[in-house]
């Protein structure tokens, strides 16, 4: 097994992340099996109960060597290999006090596994001031000394910047940072997040790491990197619009649903759109908001409406809650997402409660009780939109998680009512998908799906959203759920 560390300096969200994927993607395209990890110093007994506004308190685990180790052989691709090369990303910013235990971990982790199989990426900032227009290698020179202090030692450093590097400025920070030219690597600004891993392939990366980590990497034509090229220049001359109202709690914070974000640009990208996000705070569309806010109020309401789309992704407690009902039942009578639920979890004495606690869950413990993980859904009926969209597959497997769920008792005044749960678990007990007869498109999911989006293969619930947004939903299906070379 062979174990890549990016770390980052500087700042954070430097985007330590994208380099760790596009590593991941580069390698992967090589035909090596590449799995990923990442850890985030930011750890609770049970972060899930925060709300994404918040940092919390770091409560380190024991052992994080061997977890490690154990997680980077459990197979993700298809085939069920176990993966020769775990890219993993350590988050925060070396330096910080919360992840100083970590780097200590990886600095005793290097010596474990033997220097052939563990390199370091770090990823750093490379400031131009605008008063000066001069690229500056001080922070990175800094950083690195910091990360060198601690124990690590970056095989290669990534250097973000708003413009290429200068070749000089490339020869100072190999020079004051004690590793060869070659190992500094430019990740300046491009058009387009698609476009990095090409970035990092054209500078050497590949080669760099084939021989550092004596991995066996054939030369030959890379099918994957090619359709990768042919995305990222796709993404560069998107003609056609498509907007999506995002209506949530935390929309302060665009990083709140990061996962969603790019969920929707995948499925946009797929369809060849260019993706415009509605940003609306669900508590803005709640009637108190008019009397205390006018002017928010009518904001919200005219994003909703002018919006091609609508996604009201989840959220817990009752703020905002009422907002969420209003998008819905409004995307519904427009034909454009309903929900009327005076459910237990926010309102414990309820008469007629249609989402409820599970039997397992404890009320009222709010930490560790979640019904976590990959789970598997049977599709009830062939005629579902979203079955189609996945390929007319009889199950799936997707990734939860939830502590509520739909009160069984109510499924057939459901149904009776044009609601059709299409999509139960392996038991039958608990409803995971939901579809509305006479309506372009109004489906509901307890999993996450966009937990397993990808670029080249965008998640099924969000692809039918965007084609459903931009008037194509019905002549995809009708062609076998293909989309035009176009």
């Amino acid at each position: 097994m062979k174990y890549i560390l990016v770390t980052g300096g500087v700042i954070s969200g430097i985007g330590k992340g994208i380099i760790a994927s596009s590593v991941g993607t580069i390698l992967k395209s090589c035909g090596l099996h590449v799995t990923a990890i990442k850890i985030d110093p930011y750890i609770n007994i049970d972060a899930g109960t925060f709300s994404p506004y918040e940092h919390v308190v770091p409560h380190i685990t024991d052992a994080i060597q061997e977890w490690v180790v154990k997680q980077a052989k459990v197979p993700v691709d298809v085939d069920d290999v176990e993966p020769q090369v775990c890219v993993i990303e350590l988050g925060g910013t070396v330096g910080d006090i919360e992840s100083m235990p970590f780097i200590e971990a990886f600095r005793q982790f290097q010596f474990k596994v033997k220097r052939e199989n563990f390199c370091n990426i770090h990823v750093s900032l490379i400031p131009q001031p605008s008063a000066t227009g001069e690229q500056k290698t001080k922070p990175t020179q800094n950083s690195v000394r910091e990360l060198r202090g601690l124990g690590l030692s970056p095989d290669l450093i990534m250097c973000r910047c708003s413009a290429a590097l200068e070749n000089s400025v490339k020869e100072k920070i190999s020079m004051f940072c004690h590793v060869e030219p070659e190992q500094v690597i430019c990740v300046h600004d491009v058009s387009s997040i698609y476009r990095v891993p090409l970035l990092l392939e054209n500078q050497g990366v590949v080669g760099y790491l084939s021989r550092r980590l004596n991995m066996p990497i054939e030369a030959r034509p890379r099918k994957m990197l090619t359709k990768w090229k042919e995305m990222s220049d796709r993404s560069d001359r998107l003609l056609e619009h498509c907007s999506i109202a995002l209506v949530g709690k935390y929309t302060k914070f665009s990083d709140s649903y990061a996962s969603v974000i790019k969920a929707l640009e995948h499925s946009a990208l797929a369809i060849s759109h260019k993706l415009e996000v509605k940003y609306i705070d669900s508590a803005y569309l709640e009637p108190s908001t008019l009397q205390e806010e006018p002017v928010k109020y009518h904001e919200a309401w005219q994003k909703l409406c002018s919006a091609d789309g609508i996604l009201v992704p989840g959220g817990f407690g009752v703020r905002g809650t009422e907002g969420k009902i209003h998008a819905i039942n409004w995307a519904r009578n427009q034909k454009k997402p309903f929900l009327d639920a005076n459910s237990t979890e926010f309102d414990p004495d309820s008469k007629h409660p249609v989402v409820i606690d599970m039997p397992e869950h404890n009320p009222g413990q709010m930490g560790g009780t979640m019904r976590l993980g990959k789970r598997r859904t049977i599709f009830k009926t062939n005629n579902s939109v979203l079955r189609k969209l996945y390929g007319d597959a009889e199950y799936v497997d997707e990734r939860h998680r939830h502590r509520f769920e739909v009160n069984p008792e109510l499924k057939s005044h459901f149904e009776e009512m044009g609601f059709r749960f299409v999509g139960q678990d392996v038991e039958g007990e608990r409803m995971e998908v939901i579809e509305l007869d006479d309506h372009p498109y109004f489906v509901g999911v307890q999993y996450h799906p966009e937990f397993t989006s990808r670029p080249i293969k965008p998640s099924p619930p969000y692809l039918g959203l965007l084609l459903a947004a931009a008037g194509k939903l019905q002549s995809y299906l009708q062609k076998g759920c293909r989309l035009s070379p176009r």
